[in-house]
């Protein structure tokens, strides 16, 4: 690993982006989202994936320049035409499109289709939910989750992320549906560290704690068979709302050449003035079990991380580290 000073990732990232032809409010929204998840030390979302963005930006099934077309279906419901653009891009646009709209209808709902991956839904909800906004994120991926009692990857890992204003900071929850995400194999990969067990099966179905042999093969859902219930449904609700794929004719976060033809769905509700930090206070109030130091609220851990980060700099996997200098045309940190 190499501890890295933030401000020098975030060259580097830039450049990297800038290289690839990406205008620089893209490269600058792109970036924050990879950036803001090493803060946090979830690098399975962070840098390790700028490469493959670029790759695929070479590749044509990326268009740098693209914010997405909007089409309001209702009063409260808009479906946007990702054109190909950067997923954070026109997750963003079709956000700032929601919050004009709530203003007048309350809740506002944005189905995307035909954008790239968006990354860390949790960034999106902790900038709407500072700003006052209650949001609920979704988004669906390649079948990499195994049904639970099936041996085969058949759903995705589907994320839900959801952000609500407390009064003092934002609550935030971000999870997959599966016990872990395909970048946390990628992760593990990079990092040459073996899986917890349990977490993933290999190709012929049978369980492995060798992430290589893991890209290969399935997830666990988290929590057997609730976890799989509820990233069927999740799959159901964004495919139905978006025309995304589903299953395994999903494709093009994970490859280099394919459309991207998974979905995003985010809801928007304007803000209800009520103080829950009183409630969310006596949680952090109550006695830790063994093997705990204290009790935390979800989101409270990654903005301690992403504190100590900007302060200490960034543990950042070797082969990532190498890469990003070399994408950005550098041959040592700036």
């Amino acid at each position: 690993m190499a501890l890295v000073e933030f401000g020098a990732l975030e060259r580097l990232a830039l450049g990297a982006l800038r290289l690839a032809g990406v205008p620089e409010a893209q490269a600058r929204m792109q970036a924050d989202v990879l950036l803001d998840a090493e803060l946090r030390g979830v690098s399975s979302h962070g840098l390790l994936r700028l490469e493959r963005i670029i790759r695929r930006i070479a590749n044509g099934v990326i268009d740098p320049h693209a914010t997405g077309t909007h089409h309001w279906r209702s009063a409260a419901f808009l479906t946007v035409d990702g054109r190909r653009g950067l997923g954070p891009v026109v997750a963003s646009t079709a956000l700032e499109a929601l919050k004009a709209r709530v203003e007048e209808t309350g809740i506002a709902i944005a189905a995307i289709s035909n954008s790239n991956h968006i990354g860390m839904l949790g960034w999106y909800a902790e900038r709407l939910a500072t700003e006052g906004y209650t949001i609920i994120g979704l988004t669906t991926s390649e079948a990499l989750v195994h049904p639970w009692g099936a041996q085969r990857a058949m759903i995705g890992t589907n994320p839900i992320t959801i952000g609500i204003p407390t009064g003092s900071g934002p609550f935030l929850m971000d999870t997959a549906t599966s016990i872990a995400s395909m970048g946390d194999i990628h992760d593990h990969a990079h990092r040459k560290a073996p899986l917890p067990p349990g977490w993933a099966l290999d190709a012929n179905g049978e369980p492995t704690t060798d992430p290589e042999a893991a890209k290969s093969g399935a997830l666990a859902p988290f929590g057997q068979a609730k976890g799989y219930a509820l990233g069927l449904a999740l799959e159901l609700l964004v495919g139905s709302l978006t025309g995304a794929a589903l299953g395994r004719d999903v494709q093009g976060t994970l490859d280099d050449t394919a459309i991207c033809n998974k979905g995003d769905v985010f809801i928007v509700i304007k803000g209800v003035e009520r103080n829950l930090e009183a409630y969310l206070a006596s949680i952090r109030a109550m006695e830790p079990a063994p093997g705990f130091d204290q009790v935390l609220i979800p989101g409270e851990r990654g903005r301690a991380c992403r504190e100590l980060r900007l302060r200490d700099g960034v543990p950042i996997a070797t082969a990532v580290w190498q890469t990003l200098q070399q994408l950005a045309g550098a041959t040592s940190a700036t």
